[in-house]
Formats: C-alpha cells, structure tokens, sequence
C-alpha cells in the first residue's frame, strides 16, 4: 500500500496555522487529483485544499481543528484501485452536481451518532445551499452525516415531509440558544477593528455629493459604455477615479505609520469592500491610478466574484493603501467607517436619497450621497482630510475635471 500523507501548505507570509472549515469529502471517499477536499480558514481569507494525488481519503483533523501550516490533515492510499469510487461514499461535491431524488413522502430515519462534536449539526457545502434559499434553521434537520453533519439528503426528506410554518416564516415560539464558533477569518476581523480603535487617533471628517452629473452621464451612456467594453458602468469606477486623483495631490492621505516613519506611495492601490458568505473582505484594485474606468469596473467584479465564490487569494487582499467601503448598497444613510490597517484614510458611501438643496438661490430636489472619510490624526491633518474629501466631492459633481483639455470630456473618461 502506497500511502500520501497530505499536509497544509502555507497560504502565505506570516501565517502559521488555519482551521478546517469544511470537509468536502468524507472518510474513506476515492477523490481525483485536484479535487477540492477541504475548504480552510486563516486569518486572512478562505482557501480551498486540493487533493495531491488519487486515491482513497483518510482524514485526519476534525472540521473547526485548528493546524500548524505543515502538519498532517488526511492520508491518501493512492494504490486503491479505481473502481474503489463507485463503492465508496458520495463527497459532498459528487452530492451537489448528481440530480436530487424524487421526493419522499416522510423523512428518512436518522442514524443516532456515537460522537458529538463541531461538525453536528453543521450543514455541508449543498445543504447549506438548499437551507439558504428556503430559510431552514440548521436547528430544525437532524443530521445523518459523518458525526450528525447535515447532508443534502437530510434537507430534501424533510422538506418534504414539511415543515411547521411558525417555524420557517418566524420565531420559532422557543427560547433555544445556538451557540457556534467564529471562524479564524471573523476572529482576526475582530481583533483589528479592536486595534485600531485602541491604536489610532481617528476621526472622521463629512461631506454631501450631488450625484445628478453622475448619474446623467451613467443614463446618457451605460448602453454604449456595456456594449463597447462588456461590463456595467456603476458608481464605484467614478469614486476610485476620483479618490486617485485627490490621494496624488494629497499624498498624506495615501500613506501609513512604521514605527517612526511616514511611508507615502507614488501609487494607489485602492481597497474595495465587498460582502461574502464569509463575511466582509477587502480585495484591491492594483495601480488604479493608471486603469481607466471599464478597466476599473472589471477589475471590480472580477475580484468581487472570487470573494464570493470563497477563490480570492491572499495576494490578492493585501497590500493596499486606501479603502473604499459603500454601506449604501445595504440602506446605510450615514456612517463613520473603520480604517482598514495599516492604512490610514478610508472613505464611506452611502445611500442616494433625493433631498431638498439650495442651488442660485432656489431650492430644488436633488439626489444627495452623504460621503465620510476617517482618518488617523497622527499623520493626517485637517486640512488634508477636508481637502481631500473636498477634492472628491468637486471632481464627482463636474466629472470633467478628471480629464483636462478634452472636446468632449465625458466620452473620453468613459474611453468611447
């Protein structure tokens, strides 16, 4: 018998350890080469393992271990033959892409399970999927999987055997508690917003952007701006244009603390705060200095697709040196947002709501986004904070300042 051992491998600097997420096969399963087996997390992002060779699993670490970058996780006997996949159980990703079965009238009898740990009642990847879209509590489904885990299987029996609605449309009339672990990504979120509060002298500094120029030159061309480059003219190309421009001529801003020393950039790697499953995540946008805005747009949704997806490297979500956060997207009127370490500014969005505004004059309505900057004190005044978000300001309500000496400005940052 020929026996791989399969070890964590380092995601990246200054990481030493990760905790099993989420098993995506079970014991004794025959997995290919390069199938996804586990999904792990460390302090920085989500990653999914990769099996090294073919053969049959043994696993090794429990889902919510915590492991040493180099330890040992599962074995793999590649000399198992093939034919060994057909006996061998489903993994939960075999689960997924095979065709769910007819529907059973009452739920199929659950296994009592000797052993009770982080993976019972804990939905697999499919399951939870199926649980998401429906509003099933993971509360309500006995498990049948490896150490009572939730499998696809358990969601559809008793989904069709129903449920009580009290149960799916509202309080459960209980008073159950839940109790679940953070996972190491959450925890490191935690303790930074922690330190920052404790470490830095922030403050944030407010301001109001009229979006009518903006939004006209979206409605005059997002047609030909989609049919010409193939993705979406949004809000959030026009604001990291826009913070580019004011961070080269207010470097402070652009620039961090070490030690004793003030590192400034010549560059503008830009932080886009995008929500997924695993939570908030910062992927950067590099040199969005020099893209022009379809060029930032797809850089967006590229990277906003990965960190839904759980795909987004940890290269890709370090070493920016300024972020860009929109609560507006969820309803957010006004907020001062946190700095995202070790940079020092970061800018907020926030809702478009159609507000009462005096212009020569006369009081007309128009579509009013409460912008914020926080930024660290210590090396970032008054005047550059205001000046900053000032800049922005301008630059968003007369869209033609970020281009200079153009006949037609518009169509030419929009690159048609």
């Amino acid at each position: 018998m020929s026996v791989l051992e399969m070890k964590v491998p380092s995601p990246g600097e200054s990481i030493s350890e990760v905790e099993i997420a989420e098993w995506l096969v079970e014991d004794g399963d025959y997995v290919e080469k390069d199938q996804a087996i586990a999904e792990v997390d460390s302090d920085k992002a989500t990653l999914e393992l990769p099996a090294e060779q073919a053969g049959t699993i043994t696993l090794k670490a429990e889902v919510g271990d915590v492991v040493a970058v180099g330890a040992v996780v599962c074995h793999i006997d590649t000399s198992a033959p093939a034919q060994e996949r057909k006996a061998a159980p489903k993994s939960q990703a075999q689960e997924e892409a095979s065709p769910d079965p007819a529907p059973v009238a009452e739920p199929t009898p659950t296994k009592q399970t000797e052993k009770t740990n982080y993976a019972t009642g804990h939905p697999s990847v499919a399951a939870k999927k199926i649980m998401h879209e429906n509003g099933i509590a993971p509360t309500m489904i006995q498990g049948s999987g490896k150490d009572g885990r939730i499998t696809k299987q358990d969601v559809i029996a008793s989904m069709s055997a129903g449920f009580d609605i009290a149960q799916t449309l509202g309080w459960g009339g209980t008073r159950d508690t839940e109790s679940k672990k953070m996972s190491m990504l959450r925890r490191k979120v935690a303790s930074r917003l922690v330190s920052v509060k404790n470490e830095t002298a922030m403050l944030t500094t407010f301001n109001e952007v009229d979006m009518k120029p903006i939004m006209d030159i979206r409605k005059q061309y997002k047609d030909k701006f989609k049919e010409t480059h193939g993705v979406g003219l949004g809000f959030m190309s026009f604001f990291t244009k826009a913070c580019t421009e004011a961070l080269n001529l207010f470097p402070q801003v652009n620039s961090m603390i070490d030690g004793d020393h003030m590192i400034s950039h010549n560059y503008a790697d830009i932080g886009i705060a995008v929500s997924s499953p695993k939570g908030l995540m910062v992927p950067i946008v590099r040199n969005a200095e020099q893209l022009t805005l379809h060029e930032i747009e797809a850089e967006i949704k590229r990277l906003a697709i990965k960190a839904r997806d759980g795909k987004i490297s940890i290269d890709e979500m370090t070493g920016g040196t300024f972020t860009i956060t929109n609560g507006g997207v969820f309803g957010s009127m006004l907020s001062t947002p946190i700095i995202n370490p070790p940079q020092s500014a970061i800018l907020g969005m926030h809702n478009i709501v159609e507000r009462p505004v005096a212009i020569n004059g006369k009081v007309v309505i128009r579509p009013i986004m409460y912008v914020a900057l926080s930024y660290d004190h210590r090396i970032i005044d008054g005047k550059e904070s205001v000046g900053f978000l000032k800049t922005v300001k301008e630059m968003l309500e007369n869209p033609s300042t970020m281009i200079f000496g153009a006949k037609k400005p518009e169509e030419i940052l929009l690159n048609l």
